[in-house]
């Protein structure tokens, strides 16, 4: 009975040994388990970002985006655009007075464009649908080729491309304005980050989201649907910024 006697014992020892490990291995799921939990409710630590959920800042020809809270000393100095004056199909005068408090999605096209241009027109007609009702957001496309897009031929173009007058401004004026205005104030070029002569032909798939500061709110590619309607849900967004006055 000798050899049942140390059977029984090694049975009993590894029995005791594995309820041994079970425990430690339950308390140490405990005090992990213990940690994690009291670690997430800690309060988070703050950073330079804004107080709602709301859309990034773009100040750099990078198109890097740059989050930053109202209270923030950086808020104050944040890149907006710059001064204009520019005609539109209706013969108006449309400045940054135009656009002052409002949402406005901006961008590049000239009337004779056989290749991109007409998909970022059908593409910012749906931008315009989706706010037709709503005088706070309107849309400026500029032509950069100014010396032939008179008045007139944006009218026609404007009508051909259903253009609502007093929504979507079609605007020509002096070259080098726009083209400094596109390049400095919207960062506006397919060669970003490159330095370009003022003669240089700008042209630019981008629809540029402007808020009523006339800050840079967002970049997005005007030829591709699905950016076109991010761009619509980022104005409802930019929309709830002004309602918290932001």
């Amino acid at each position: 009975m000798e050899w049942l006697n140390q059977d029984y014992a090694i049975l009993l020892k590894t029995a005791k040994d594995n309820i041994f490990q079970k425990i430690i291995n339950y308390l140490f799921l405990l005090i992990l388990c213990s940690s994690f939990f009291a670690c997430n409710s800690l309060p988070q630590k703050e950073t330079v970002t804004a107080e709602i959920d709301t859309l990034p800042f773009y100040i750099s020809p990078d198109f890097t985006p740059y989050w930053v809270g109202k209270t923030a000393a950086e808020y104050e100095r944040i890149h907006t655009v710059a001064d204009f004056a520019f005609t539109n199909q209706s013969g108006e005068t449309i400045s940054q007075e135009t656009v002052k408090g409002k949402i406005y999605v901006t961008d590049f096209i000239f009337t004779a464009c056989p290749g991109i241009c007409p998909k970022m027109m059908n593409n910012m007609v749906k931008v315009q649908e989706a706010f037709k009702g709503d005088d706070n957001v309107l849309l400026l496309s500029h032509s950069v080729t100014p010396e032939i897009d008179s008045v007139k031929a944006l009218k026609k173009f404007g009508e051909r491309n259903g253009a609502i007058e007093g929504k979507w401004h079609l605007l020509t004026g002096e070259r080098k304005a726009i083209y400094d205005i596109a390049r400095k104030s919207y960062f506006a070029d397919e060669d970003l980050g490159f330095s370009r002569d003022g003669n240089d032909f700008l042209h630019t798939e981008n629809f540029i989201l402007v808020d009523g500061q006339r800050r840079i709110r967002g970049i997005y590619n005007g030829v591709l649907p699905a950016e076109v309607d991010r761009l619509i849900e980022d104005i409802h967004t930019l929309k709830l910024e002004i309602d918290d006055g932001y």
